[in-house]
C-alpha cells in the first residue's frame, strides 16, 4: 500500500534476472617447448544470483518503489591454461525484517525475520567445462568444451508485515492513533474522520526499569473487511506479526459487545490462526463515563479477556495499560 505524501511502502513488484554462466574453453597447451600439448581449457565462471537480505535498520520498502528490474552480472568464459573465468557479482535486495517474497504463482519463496539473514531467489546460472574435463585414453585431445547455464528471470513480490509487540485492532475513528502519539513518541495523523490512518505506524512504549515494547497502529477493520470492504485485508497481514492484540472500543459505541465480535469474526475469516493470539481489550474514551456507568459496562463485557478503561486525551489509565501489555507479553 502507498498512500501519497507517505514514505511506507508495505508492497512491491519486481523483475529480477540472475547472471549466465560462462562457457568452458575449448584450448591446447602451446608455448615454445610444447608444440601438441593437451586439453587445458579452464571453466567458466558461475553467474550471479539475486540475494534478499535482511536489515534491521530498515522498516519499509520505499527504496524499491521505484526499482522495477534487477539484473546480476553474467559469468565470464574460461580460457586457456586452465584460467577459470570470473564469477559473476551476486545482486543484494535489501529489506527491512518481515518481508515476505513470493514469486508469479503466489508461492511463498523466502520469509526474511533475521537482521543479515540471506536467500538466493534467483540463482545465477553455472559455468560450462573446459575440454580438459573431457579427455580420456580413448580421446585425448577433445575438441569440445560446455557452454554454460542460461540466466534464469521473473517478477517476484514483496510484501512486508511489521513486526510488532502489540498490534492495535478496532473500528475507524476508536482512537488508536491518539494512544499510540500519547504512548510513544510516534506522530500519527488524527482526525475526527473514519480512516485517517492509511498505513501502519510503529511506535516505542517507555516502560519500567528502562524496559520498551513496540507498538503497532493499524488501519482501522470494518465489517467485511475479510471480503474487501473498506481498507479490506491490505493491512490485516500486519496483524499476524503482532504476539498481543489490543482491541481498542470506544465507550459510546452503540454495542461494545457486538464490535468486539465483529472484529474477532473479521480476524478469523482472514486468518483463524490470530485468535490463538494474546487479547487485551480496552475501552476508549473513558474519560466522558462516570465510576456508575464503568462498572454497568464492566458487567456487560466479555468475561475470557483482560479488561480496562483508558483515555488518551485525559491520561486515564495509562500506566496500568502499559502494566497489563507488560504483564500479557511476559
Amino acid at each position: 500500500m502507498r498512500v501519497r505524501n507517505s514514505n511506507f511502502v508495505d508492497y512491491v513488484k519486481i523483475f529480477c534476472r540472475s547472471g549466465r554462466g560462462g562457457a568452458g574453453s575449448t584450448h591446447f597447451r602451446r608455448d615454445k617447448i610444447t608444440s601438441k600439448g593437451g586439453p587445458d581449457g579452464g571453466d567458466g565462471g558461475t553467474g550471479g544470483s539475486i540475494v534478499i537480505r535482511g536489515k534491521k535498520q530498515m522498516w519499509t520498502l520505499l527504496h524499491l518503489r521505484y526499482k522495477k528490474h534487477v539484473f546480476a552480472e553474467h559469468g565470464e568464459n574460461g580460457s586457456g591454461n586452465h584460467c577459470y573465468g570470473k564469477n559473476g557479482k551476486n545482486n543484494y535486495i535489501d529489506v527491512p525484517l518481515g518481508t515476505i517474497v513470493k514469486d508469479e504463482s503466489e508461492k511463498v519463496i523466502c520469509e526474511v525475520t533475521h537482521d543479515g539473514e540471506e536467500f538466493i531467489i534467483v540463482k545465477g546460472g553455472m559455468g560450462g567445462r573446459g575440454n580438459s574435463h573431457f579427455k580420456s585414453s580413448t580421446n585425448q585431445s577433445p575438441r569440445y568444451a560446455q557452454s554454460g547455464e542460461e540466466f534464469k528471470e521473473g517478477w517476484y513480490v514483496m510484501e512486508l508485515k511489521v513486526l510488532a509487540d502489540v498490534g492495535l485492532v478496532g473500528f475507524p475513528n476508536a482512537g488508536k492513533s491518539t494512544l499510540l502519539s500519547v504512548l510513544t513518541a510516534a506522530k500519527p495523523e488524527i482526525a475526527n474522520y473514519p480512516f485517517t490512518t492509511l498505513v501502519p505506524n510503529l511506535g516505542i512504549v517507555s516502560y519500567r526499569d528502562y524496559k520498551s515494547f513496540v507498538m503497532a497502529d493499524i488501519p482501522g477493520i470494518i465489517e467485511g473487511a475479510a471480503e474487501g470492504k473498506g481498507l479490506g485485508i491490505r493491512f490485516l497481514r500486519h496483524i499476524e506479526r503482532n504476539s498481543t492484540l489490543l482491541f481498542l472500543i470506544p465507550a459510546d459505541s452503540k454495542d461494545i459487545n457486538d464490535e468486539y465480535k465483529i472484529l474477532l469474526k473479521e480476524l478469523k475469516k482472514y486468518n483463524p490462526e490470530l485468535l490463538d493470539k494474546d487479547r487485551i481489550l480496552a475501552i476508549s474514551k473513558s474519560d466522558m463515563l462516570d465510576n456508575e456507568l464503568i462498572e454497568e459496562i464492566s458487567t456487560s463485557l466479555p468475561k475470557n479477556i483482560p479488561t480496562i478503561f483508558i483515555s488518551s486525551v485525559a491520561n486515564m489509565g495509562m500506566i496500568e495499560l502499559k502494566d497489563l501489555i507488560w504483564k500479557t507479553l511476559n
